[in-house]
């Protein structure tokens, strides 16, 4: 029988739990044996293969625990809206974009975000077609619940028309809207579909992250998008690919792990069809819109537990949270072990103390993006111009979640925001509310652990640095290491090792972002 052979890495800086000085780690085939000092390592590893760190930083590596692979990959194709300051810009882009699709092509953009043009004005689907002229275009909002389309696609897809959200002249929104990302999805090749989700993974593991969790659905990208980015997943030069199918039924496509992940409760607050107690601040005459009720919420809940499924549900308004817990409360009254399931809520922006602390009792996981704050935050940022100040900054409470003992996961929800995970923890780290953020070692564990938490591997060693556990592990270069103490006073840093906390790349918003130089699978590299 063939032993598997050992690597020894010295000459660096290891984040592990039980040594903060460790410099050295040894791996026997898809498993860490043993982490500390270079002496001792190579006494006790003579004939392991060396590999000289130089300084870098070896950590766990990051999980993504929302994302869209394949309207991400198409933006290495199509057009990236997010840079677009004004309608007028974006009309360019796409005007540019389209004399290079093909006939019978769609033109796949993404991005654009109007809450910072001037006036705030959208082009018109008028302004859209003499832009792009006959040309198929699907060119979604940057959080992906609108989009503008073009005449060409619906000449394709009449059944947008006839859709609830149907707009003659701007944005289709709610099932107009999913109606036309379908077509748009439809209408790629199976090439242009591997191309994208290629391109989506190999930037997921050059971001130092070895597993994502794709949320799809039937208004998402289809069940044979997803059976492709699975297959995919399990290529050894790849990240993990856990997937979620967000669609209420007890049929759990082959190869997916839970009936969640976007299975909509409501929309967005961009697109106001974020469902809430009170109108938008901007749009006074609207609540938003929900599409799943207490009962319904309920019954999926009872279904997914009794076949012991992870269930979940895309929240981001605070009366689509109430409709879900009321769901909680009704599906406890016809089954038992529903906090055993440990059910999913992605986004969960919108959270009152009540709220957080009946979610903490159901054993909820709390699927959140950082850079959503750091997107939308602030003083004048599209939170507060959709809900007013007051309910703006009680937006993302990640302190009080973490506090009241819910399961925070990190995601990106990308192409909504870009897979940059250390931007991510640093945006957790300075909530744009004061006492909203949590401390570094919190946010970073929510995006290593935390992830695999998410999707049901809570041995207890998964996503860190300890003899027994797996090898996922990421190398980075970076400027310099600080330690912090464990609470969600942020502002108490420390770079004094007698604090014997095990250091982290240094989060101050002036410091560069660590660089990945590799990126390691079960002891398999998938990016260097």
């Amino acid at each position: 029988m063939v032993q598997p052979k050992t690597t020894l890495l010295t000459g660096g800086h290891i984040y592990t739990p039980g040594d903060p000085d460790a410099t050295a780690m040894a791996i026997t085939g898809e498993t860490v044996v043993w982490i500390g000092q270079d002496g001792p390592a190579r006494a006790l590893y003579p004939d392991a293969e060396h590999r000289d760190l130089d300084g870098a930083f070896v950590a766990p590596a990051f999980v993504d625990a929302h994302v869209h692979a394949t309207a991400t990959g198409l933006l290495t194709e199509g057009v990236d809206l997010r840079a677009a300051g004004s309608a007028q810009d974006c009309l360019t882009l796409l005007r540019a974009a389209a004399a290079g699709v093909s006939e019978g092509g769609v033109l796949w953009a993404h991005g654009w975000d109007e809450s910072g043009w001037p006036g705030q004005r959208i082009p018109s689907r008028t302004e859209l077609d003499e832009a792009v002229g006959q040309t198929a275009v699907y060119a979604s909002r940057i959080d992906a619940h609108s989009a503008l389309v073009s005449g060409a696609l619906l000449a394709a897809a009449p059944d947008v028309r006839e859709s609830d959200g149907w707009s003659a002249g701007g944005p289709v929104t709610k099932a107009a809207h999913h109606a036309a990302r379908a077509h748009a999805i439809g209408a790629l090749s199976g090439q242009q579909r591997e191309r994208a989700q290629r391109a989506f993974l190999a930037e997921a593991a050059a971001q130092g992250i070895a597993a994502v969790h794709e949320c799809s659905g039937p208004e998402i990208a289809g069940r044979s998008d997803l059976a492709a980015l699975l297959e995919l997943g399990t290529r050894p030069e790849l990240p993990d690919v856990t997937g979620y199918w967000g669609q209420r039924s007890v049929e759990l496509p082959e190869g997916v792990h839970g009936l969640g992940g976007d299975l909509f409760v409501d929309g967005a607050l961009g697109s106001r069809t974020a469902a809430l107690r009170a109108p938008y601040t901007d749009a006074p005459g609207s609540r938003g819109t929900r599409y799943l009720d207490a009962e319904q919420i309920a019954e999926h809940l009872v279904d997914c537990t009794r076949a012991r499924i992870q269930a979940g549900f895309h929240v981001i308004g605070d009366a689509a949270l109430e409709e879900i817990l009321a769901g909680f409360a009704l599906a406890r009254e016809r089954i038992e072990g529903i906090a055993m399931r440990r059910h999913r809520l992605e986004h969960l922006e919108m959270a009152g103390a009540e709220q957080i602390a009946a979610l903490a009792e159901l054993g909820v996981v709390g699927s959140v993006q950082p850079l959503f704050d750091r997107a939308w935050g602030g003083d004048s940022g599209m939170y507060t111009q959709r809900l007013g100040a007051d309910r703006a900054s009680a937006m993302n409470p990640f302190a009080a979640l973490a506090a009241a003992g819910v399961i925070l996961a990190f995601g990106s929800d990308s192409p909504v925001t870009p897979m940059r995970p250390w931007e991510a923890v640093r945006a957790a780290v300075h909530h744009r509310t004061p006492g909203s953020g949590i401390s570094p070692r919190a946010a970073f564990a929510a995006h290593t652990r935390g992830g695999w938490r998410a999707a049901g591997v809570d041995d207890g060693i998964t996503g860190t640095l300890v003899p027994g556990a797996p090898a996922t592990y990421a190398v980075w270069e970076v400027e310099e290491l600080v330690s912090a103490p464990g609470d969600e006073r942020v502002q108490r840093w420390s770079t004094d090792p007698r604090a014997r906390v095990p250091a982290l790349p240094s989060l101050a918003e002036d410091s560069a972002p660590p660089r990945c130089l590799a990126t390691v699978l079960r002891g398999a590299t998938i990016h260097s």
